[in-house]
């Protein structure tokens, strides 16, 4: 008799449909909403994605999931309110990223070194709330596991399934339990049942560092466990995170999709061959696009791939490649009354940052000692955010100055984004003023606790007097200048938070709300 593992996570939704993920641990039928779908076999694992169709819009939809027929959630007793779809507007969205595991395990509720979970904790206080007030979706911008960073728990596990590689990430199975400490969490996994829930990866969803250059690919290609591992981790990505961004019309496209429910096997070798031709790159482009685009009514939602699509080998180095920023071009434009980028790396770093990566990619870019330095330097300081790989910077600039300028300009152009390990909130400007609002807004961590240099760094990458300097050192270095300038508004802010964007009309209101011991606090509350 099958059994629920994980989920259900509500994924994609629109005014009359819905696609529920969920994972068993036998071959069943899985029904939501008197919707069905068979699962499919990955290795050990099986899972499922149900397209619920004929909703009504502006609806709500309670729901439970039968397995063969029989109910197993939610679960009897449970003190959290049933699971719902709920079709309309989107006028609420949660975002963050960077969430690492709890190391005791889900269920360990004694103190947490990496302090308490700003997600867990919206969970608990959202769970006692009326309907009307919840949010509508949730964003998540990368770092949903911590493929290299695994808790004692997972460290102990990996040593009773195998002695090498000591403490690596490299099967499926092994990327699974990672999902599986990361989304049990009985909070996070009911505020997943009743969100509509947006994700894309950044690097630690597979490894620190993840395609900064040319020179760490190689370096990891020497790695007698590398390949397994990069098949693993954009299997693992495909099965638990991208599919549900799809909307089942771009499921029933997808061909891949298609392939592996029309198996009736095991498709973790299918999965994983495409695994690895997606990371490989040829003639500068990759084969697989990660990005996609969802609409909220008049609020659209660009979520770009700032990792796997980058492009490396070529005359210069790309965030991502000539083709995909095609597409991202084409389905910026719109009219809309808000355009929201997600990104997981900021386009808009504290100045003085900005101006040391697109120095450092020159720098890096040089010959001999010199450039070999500079790459260690890049690789030692995380230095690949959007301003280092300054060809795309350049290029997103030009696309939200145009969006921003043009005749059906949205009230706002927002990029939301994490990674960093702070907050905050900047305002952008350009030479030739944009009918939009433009705003670069992070929030990070959700739960993490980086090193204590963090602090100063950041709030001392905000000074004018170093950017001054910084930006002098860059045009010496042949870096053009800034094509858009911008104004810090709020923060920097530290510790463990999730921003909320709340749409009123063609205006916009950012909120930060940072956990505590006792709860969540506001950190920073704008109208944009």
């Amino acid at each position: 008799m099958a059994q629920l593992v994980l989920g259900p996570v509500l994924r994609h939704v629109d005014a009359t449909s819905a696609t529920v993920w969920v994972e068993t641990d036998a071959s069943c039928e899985v029904t939501v909403a008197g919707n069905r779908a068979p699962t499919f076999q990955v290795g050990e694992q099986h899972f499922a994605l149900v397209v619920v169709e004929g909703l009504e819009p502006g609806s709500t939809t309670r729901y439970d999931v039968r397995l063969d027929g029989r109910v197993v959630w939610p679960e009897p007793g449970s003190s959290f309110p049933a699971p719902r779809i709920r079709t309309g507007r989107v006028t609420r969205l949660v975002f963050g990223s960077c969430r690492a595991a709890k190391a005791g395990g889900p269920d360990q509720r004694t103190a947490d070194k990496l302090g308490p979970d700003a997600l867990d904790a919206f969970a608990l206080r959202m769970k006692d709330w009326p309907e009307e007030r919840w949010p509508d979706a949730l964003l998540l911008l990368g770092d949903q596991v911590y493929a290299d960073e695994p808790t004692p728990r997972v460290r102990e596990w990996l040593a009773r399934r195998r002695p090498e590689p000591a403490g690596e990430v490299v099967s499926f199975r092994e990327y699974a339990e990672l999902y599986h400490e990361s989304w049990a969490d009985p909070e996070i996994r009911w505020l997943m049942s009743v969100l509509p829930t947006s994700m894309i990866f950044d690097d630690h969803d597979i490894r620190d560092d993840w395609n900064t250059s040319r020179a760490w690919r190689a370096q990891m290609a020497g790695k007698p466990w590398w390949r397994e591992r990069i098949r693993a981790g954009l299997a693992s990505y495909w099965v638990y995170q991208h599919l549900g961004n799809l909307s089942p019309a771009e499921l029933a496209r997808d061909e891949l999709f298609a392939a592996v429910l029309a198996a009736g096997h095991d498709v973790q070798p299918l999965l994983e061959d495409f695994a690895e031709q997606a990371d490989r790159e040829v003639d500068g482009r990759k084969s697989t696009r990660w990005s996609y685009r969802r609409d909220f009514g008049r609020v659209r939602l660009l979520v770009v791939d700032t990792r796997s699509g980058r492009i490396l080998d070529g005359p210069e180095r790309l965030m991502v490649g000539d083709e995909e920023f095609d597409w991202i071009e084409r389905n910026a434009e719109g009219d809309v009354d808000h355009l929201l980028i997600g990104s997981s790396l900021p386009w808009l770093m504290p100045h003085g940052l900005s101006h040391f990566q697109s120095i450092n990619e020159r720098a890096a870019a040089r010959p001999g000692p010199r450039g070999r330095l500079a790459e260690k330097v890049r690789q030692a300081g995380d230095l690949e955010h959007w301003p280092a790989f300054r060809a795309s910077f350049e290029r997103l600039s030009r696309l939200i100055h145009r969006i921003g300028s043009g005749p059906t300009a949205p009230g706002t152009v927002c990029v939301l984004s994490g990674d960093v390990h702070h907050s905050y909130a900047a305002r952008a400007e350009f030479a030739e003023p944009t009918r939009s609002e433009v705003l670069q807004l992070v929030c990070s961590p959700v739960h993490n606790d980086p090193p204590w240099i963090f602090r100063p760094v950041f709030r001392l990458s905000w000074s004018r007097p170093l950017a001054r300097l910084l930006r002098r050192w860059a045009d010496r270095a042949g870096v053009p200048a800034d094509p858009v300038a911008w104004t810090k508004i709020s923060g920097p802010h530290f510790g463990n938070s999730v921003a909320v964007l709340e749409i009123v009309g063609r205006k916009a209101r950012y909120r930060l709300e940072t956990a505590t011991p006792d709860g969540l606090v506001g950190s920073a509350d704008l109208t944009l």
